[in-house]
Protein backbone atom coordinates (compact mmCIF):
# COMPACT_ATOMS: atom_id res chain seq x y z
CA UNK A 1 0.00 0.00 0.00
CA UNK A 2 1.40 3.42 -0.93
CA UNK A 3 1.92 6.11 1.71
CA UNK A 4 -1.02 8.12 0.32
CA UNK A 5 -3.31 5.08 0.29
CA UNK A 6 -2.19 4.15 3.80
CA UNK A 7 -2.92 7.67 5.04
CA UNK A 8 -6.40 7.62 3.48
CA UNK A 9 -7.08 4.20 4.97
CA UNK A 10 -5.91 5.28 8.44
CA UNK A 11 -8.11 8.37 8.35
CA UNK A 12 -11.16 6.15 8.24
CA UNK A 13 -14.39 6.77 6.41
CA UNK A 14 -14.68 10.41 7.43
CA UNK A 15 -18.16 11.90 7.43
CA UNK A 16 -21.02 9.49 8.12
CA UNK A 17 -22.95 9.28 4.87
CA UNK A 18 -25.75 7.20 6.30
CA UNK A 19 -26.52 3.63 5.55
CA UNK A 20 -26.49 0.57 7.69
CA UNK A 21 -24.42 -2.54 7.62
CA UNK A 22 -24.91 -2.98 3.86
CA UNK A 23 -25.12 0.73 3.04
CA UNK A 24 -28.30 0.29 1.01
CA UNK A 25 -29.31 3.86 1.84
CA UNK A 26 -25.84 5.41 1.78
CA UNK A 27 -26.00 9.00 0.53
CA UNK A 28 -22.77 8.59 -1.43
CA UNK A 29 -24.67 6.33 -3.81
CA UNK A 30 -26.55 9.38 -5.06
CA UNK A 31 -23.30 10.96 -6.24
CA UNK A 32 -22.16 7.82 -8.03
CA UNK A 33 -25.59 7.28 -9.56
CA UNK A 34 -25.82 10.88 -10.78
CA UNK A 35 -22.54 10.58 -12.69
CA UNK A 36 -22.72 6.92 -13.67
CA UNK A 37 -23.21 7.80 -17.34
CA UNK A 38 -19.89 8.29 -19.07
CA UNK A 39 -20.84 11.63 -20.66
CA UNK A 40 -22.38 13.34 -17.63
CA UNK A 41 -19.13 14.21 -15.88
CA UNK A 42 -17.61 15.37 -19.18
CA UNK A 43 -20.54 17.75 -19.75
CA UNK A 44 -20.38 19.05 -16.18
CA UNK A 45 -16.62 19.61 -16.52
CA UNK A 46 -16.92 21.46 -19.85
CA UNK A 47 -19.77 23.68 -18.64
CA UNK A 48 -17.72 24.41 -15.52
CA UNK A 49 -14.66 25.38 -17.52
CA UNK A 50 -16.43 27.26 -20.33
CA UNK A 51 -19.62 28.63 -18.81
CA UNK A 52 -23.07 28.47 -20.43
CA UNK A 53 -23.10 26.82 -23.84
CA UNK A 54 -25.49 25.93 -26.60
CA UNK A 55 -25.89 22.26 -27.53
CA UNK A 56 -24.04 22.58 -30.85
CA UNK A 57 -21.08 24.21 -29.08
CA UNK A 58 -21.06 21.37 -26.53
CA UNK A 59 -21.01 18.76 -29.31
CA UNK A 60 -18.07 20.53 -30.96
CA UNK A 61 -16.15 20.94 -27.71
CA UNK A 62 -16.74 17.38 -26.45
CA UNK A 63 -16.24 15.52 -29.72
CA UNK A 64 -17.44 11.97 -30.24
CA UNK A 65 -20.93 12.54 -28.82
CA UNK A 66 -24.06 12.44 -30.95
CA UNK A 67 -26.80 15.06 -30.64
CA UNK A 68 -29.21 12.44 -29.26
CA UNK A 69 -26.76 11.24 -26.60
CA UNK A 70 -25.98 14.85 -25.63
CA UNK A 71 -29.69 15.69 -25.41
CA UNK A 72 -30.34 12.62 -23.23
CA UNK A 73 -27.42 13.54 -20.96
CA UNK A 74 -28.51 17.17 -20.65
CA UNK A 75 -32.05 16.09 -19.74
CA UNK A 76 -30.67 13.68 -17.14
CA UNK A 77 -28.39 16.37 -15.67
CA UNK A 78 -31.29 18.84 -15.58
CA UNK A 79 -33.51 16.21 -13.92
CA UNK A 80 -30.80 15.69 -11.28
CA UNK A 81 -30.50 19.43 -10.63
CA UNK A 82 -26.95 19.79 -11.96
CA UNK A 83 -27.70 21.74 -15.14
CA UNK A 84 -30.09 24.60 -15.83
CA UNK A 85 -31.70 25.05 -19.23
CA UNK A 86 -32.42 28.61 -20.36
CA UNK A 87 -34.64 29.06 -23.42
CA UNK A 88 -34.73 32.45 -25.14
CA UNK A 89 -37.80 33.72 -27.00
CA UNK A 90 -35.93 34.52 -30.19
CA UNK A 91 -36.16 33.54 -33.81
CA UNK A 92 -34.54 31.13 -34.34
CA UNK A 93 -35.01 29.69 -30.84
CA UNK A 94 -31.93 29.59 -28.66
CA UNK A 95 -31.20 27.40 -25.63
CA UNK A 96 -28.21 27.59 -23.30
CA UNK A 97 -27.15 25.15 -20.61
CA UNK A 98 -25.26 26.14 -17.48
CA UNK A 99 -24.33 24.54 -14.18
CA UNK A 100 -26.42 24.98 -11.07
CA UNK A 101 -24.86 25.39 -7.65
CA UNK A 102 -24.94 21.59 -7.22
CA UNK A 103 -23.27 21.15 -10.62
CA UNK A 104 -20.55 23.66 -9.76
CA UNK A 105 -19.92 21.81 -6.51
CA UNK A 106 -19.07 18.66 -8.51
CA UNK A 107 -16.13 20.29 -10.30
CA UNK A 108 -13.75 19.58 -7.40
CA UNK A 109 -14.54 15.85 -7.24
CA UNK A 110 -14.43 15.59 -11.06
CA UNK A 111 -11.00 17.24 -11.11
CA UNK A 112 -9.87 14.86 -8.34
CA UNK A 113 -11.04 11.90 -10.44
CA UNK A 114 -9.11 13.32 -13.39
CA UNK A 115 -5.97 13.56 -11.25
CA UNK A 116 -6.53 9.99 -10.06
CA UNK A 117 -6.90 8.84 -13.68
CA UNK A 118 -3.70 10.64 -14.65
CA UNK A 119 -1.83 8.84 -11.92
CA UNK A 120 -3.39 5.35 -12.11
CA UNK A 121 -4.55 4.78 -15.69
CA UNK A 122 -1.47 2.71 -16.55
CA UNK A 123 -1.92 0.64 -13.38
CA UNK A 124 -5.57 -0.05 -14.22
CA UNK A 125 -4.80 -0.92 -17.85
CA UNK A 126 -1.99 -3.25 -16.77
CA UNK A 127 -4.33 -5.00 -14.34
CA UNK A 128 -6.96 -5.35 -17.05
CA UNK A 129 -4.39 -6.77 -19.46
CA UNK A 130 -3.60 -9.55 -16.99
CA UNK A 131 -7.21 -10.69 -17.31
CA UNK A 132 -7.31 -10.57 -21.10
CA UNK A 133 -7.60 -14.09 -22.53
CA UNK A 134 -4.28 -15.41 -23.80
CA UNK A 135 -5.55 -15.64 -27.42
CA UNK A 136 -6.44 -11.92 -27.42
CA UNK A 137 -2.97 -11.00 -26.17
CA UNK A 138 -1.34 -13.12 -28.89
CA UNK A 139 -3.47 -11.40 -31.57
CA UNK A 140 -2.20 -7.97 -30.45
CA UNK A 141 1.49 -8.79 -30.72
Amino acid sequence: MSDTAAEAYEQGPGEDLGGGEYAADCQARVAFEVLSNRWDSVIVYILGESGPMRPRALITRIGGISPKVLNDALRRLEYNGLVARTAYAEAPPRVDYSLTEAGLALLGPIRAMGAWAGRYTETVLAAQARFTPREDRLDRT
